[in-house]
């Protein structure tokens, strides 16, 4: 057992939560620059690559030279690289576990390739609750604008939340995770592994067959999605292409945890590292409650939306999405996502389907839950 078993992390205090508060609505003035400022063609493609999406219309220049757009495009889901609050990056509270968990997502224009963005921030607000993960959280809301920097338009608009939460308290006393940790990791055989790939090799993209609103009906069900069995390595992809929120190298890293000491909590080694690392290190996973290293909440809220965008095709336009995540996905997991249309209605001069999502891992406990309005052409 290494010295982290018994380290004591900050905690919440209603002084914090109080300085915090002075902040609500308040414009965030500085902040740490985006992974990514422009749309451009490897940007777009390795965010698309980061959770699986291999969508032509984001990835292939020839193929969307024939599309109405005439280049690649960006997925919806791309802006979480251009903001890191959008991501989880918050303020206050230092040393206090973050855990990203949710964002109510709007698009009001195509993101195009090379488009530079600008973005604002605000905190919007601060609720408590009491959990199973850790007793006493706060839920930390923020809400950022994604502008198109050369014409000031807004591309998007989106509110996200972080829980903090007290890590000891998660570890010691949380009971969300009790079954999970006494019943083990799930080790896989190749055939039940066989049983899921059958996804993989059976999804379709709707691509350039347009799917019309006038075709669809209340109840249709989207093609079952598949993500996974997690692995620390499809986190790191994702990483990759999103690009983290603390993940810096050598004098950078260095930097940053000089700036800000709660950036770098100390591995087995003495060494001051990213708390991000909860996504790939088991042994600091476990010390904030999760159940194992598990994946980013970004990324599954991307992987709700890949769902949609495969089944919507080129010609149709996700207007809205809202994704609340339930459980940390830990490696050996296998997500399913589901979704079904629930309405069809117009809405000034568009035409609209709201979908239903709910992902389940394997053994049908709720990962997360979602719902998208698609906007698509009529006859």
């Amino acid at each position: 057992m290494n010295d982290m078993t018994h380290k004591k992390f900050p905690k919440i205090t209603q002084e914090g939560l109080d300085d915090l508060r002075q902040r609500i609505g308040v414009k965030i003035e500085k902040t740490v620059e985006p992974w990514c400022y422009e749309a451009t063609r490897d940007n777009i493609r390795h965010y698309a690559h980061g959770i699986g999406d291999d969508n032509p219309l984001w990835c292939d220049p020839e193929y969307a030279k024939g599309t109405k757009y005439g280049d690649v495009i960006a997925l919806p889901s791309f802006l979480f690289a251009t903001n890191r609050i959008i991501s989880g990056y918050v303020g206050g509270l230092p040393g206090v576990h973050a855990m990203w968990s949710g964002a109510n997502w709007n698009w009001h224009k195509t993101i195009t390739r090379n488009m530079e963005f600008r973005t604002e921030a605000v905190l919007k607000d601060l609720v408590e609750h009491d959990t199973r993960f850790a007793g006493r959280a706060v839920q930390q809301i923020y809400h950022v604008d994604f502008y198109d920097a050369a014409t000031g338009d807004l591309v998007a608009d989106a509110d996200s939340w972080c829980f903090r939460t007290d890590r000891d308290q998660a570890r010691e006393n949380g009971t969300k995770y009790t079954e999970a940790k006494e019943k083990g990791r799930r080790v896989w055989t190749e055939e039940e592994l066989q049983e899921y790939y059958k996804y993989y090799e059976q999804e379709t993209l709707r691509g350039s067959e347009t799917r019309y609103w006038d075709d669809v009906t209340e109840g249709e069900k989207l093609p079952t999605m598949v993500k996974g069995p997690m692995t620390a390595t499809g986190f790191i992809a994702y990483a990759q292409g999103w690009g983290g929120l603390y993940i810096r190298a050598n004098k950078l890293a260095w930097q940053l945890q000089q700036k800000h000491p709660s950036a770098g909590p100390k591995n087995k080694f003495g060494i001051p590292d990213c708390p991000e690392r909860v996504h790939w290190e088991e042994e600091f996973a476990l010390e904030v409650g999760a159940p194992g290293a598990y994946d980013y909440g970004p990324e599954r809220t991307s992987w709700l939306t890949h769902q949609v965008t495969n089944w919507m095709g080129d010609d149709g336009f996700l207007r809205q999405a809202k994704c609340q995540v339930r459980r940390h996905n830990p490696e050996g997991d296998i997500i399913l996502i589901h979704g079904t249309v629930i309405r069809k209605f117009e809405e000034n001069g568009r035409y609209l389907l709201e979908i239903q999502q709910r992902a389940e891992q394997q053994d049908g406990e709720l990962s997360a839950m979602g719902s998208a309005i698609v906007e698509l052409p009529k006859r």
